[in-house]
């Protein structure tokens, strides 16, 4: 007997709701091997590990929206799939406007530090750069404006961030909340409008997580659309929308709510 959690569908949008800036079609994702093949004459053989199988997923967008479930059940990989930095076996990745899974690196490299920024758990400061430096990092990297106007949209992410006066200061002089925050200024880098955190959390402590948690909200309220992984069940709660993940599949969902 099949003792797989049944994929729940996302709850259609109503006519007048905001269109998908996210919409994950059918998705599969196998690694270190590759996709079931169906019908006859099927021989089997090797086919990985499957993170996920077949998830419907649809984001619109301006929503904050919590992804939670146990380790291994695919949550990272959602996250993953969004932010271009990993494809689909089978399935379609569409996000605001572009399909991902028919883009090559090199297109899927610029489109990625036009369209997401990405938090990530440990920060990933370059050591020997101040925060403002840090901030404006991918600026540089992109080439957009003059250094001039780089150091000036930094310095606003910085603001906006609450560490107007931390921006001489290297990563190691700064707390662990103080680093996060860096780490979300040069996400915002870019002015992306797509924010995306892998438990951007898991190295904070309790205060720590929930200040960080109110300026995402604020961000969310400024019109970011806002999707992070965690597993603690009171952060995600801070979300307008929560879906759970189990074994590769979508178990639970509150509902979109744009």
């Amino acid at each position: 007997m099949n003792t797989q959690p049944r994929a729940l569908q996302t709850p259609a949008q109503s006519p007048a709701a905001a269109p998908a800036i996210i919409d994950l079609a059918g998705v599969e994702k196998i690694y270190g091997g590759r996709a079931r093949r169906r019908g006859k004459g099927d021989a089997g053989g090797s086919v990985g590990f499957p993170a996920l199988s077949g998830v419907d997923l649809a984001i619109a967008a301006g929503e904050m929206v919590a992804i939670t479930g146990p380790s291994g059940s695919g949550k990272t990989t959602i996250i993953n799939l969004i932010a271009g930095i990993d494809r689909p076996t089978a399935g379609t990745v569409t996000v605001n406007g572009s399909r991902l899974d028919q883009m090559t690196e090199e297109q899927l490299a610029v489109w990625r530090g036009r369209t997401i920024g990405v938090v990530f758990q440990f920060f990933q400061l370059m050591p020997t750069l101040t925060a403002a430096e840090n901030a404006t990092l991918p600026l540089d990297l992109a080439r957009v404006g003059q250094p001039r106007e780089r150091r000036a949209r930094a310095g606003r992410n910085l603001t906006t961030v609450g560490l107007a006066d931390r921006g001489h200061r290297l990563p190691l002089e700064l707390s662990g909340g103080e680093q996060q925050r860096v780490a979300i200024a040069r996400a915002l880098a870019c002015d992306p409008p797509i924010l995306l955190g892998d438990e951007p959390t898991g190295n904070l402590d309790t205060a720590m997580a929930r200040d960080m948690f109110e300026l995402l909200r604020r961000l969310n309220a400024g019109g970011t659309t806002v999707v992070y992984v965690t597993h603690d069940q009171a952060l995600a709660a801070m979300a307008s929308r929560i879906v759970s993940v189990r074994d590769g599949l979508i178990v639970g969902d509150t509902g979109s709510r744009p």
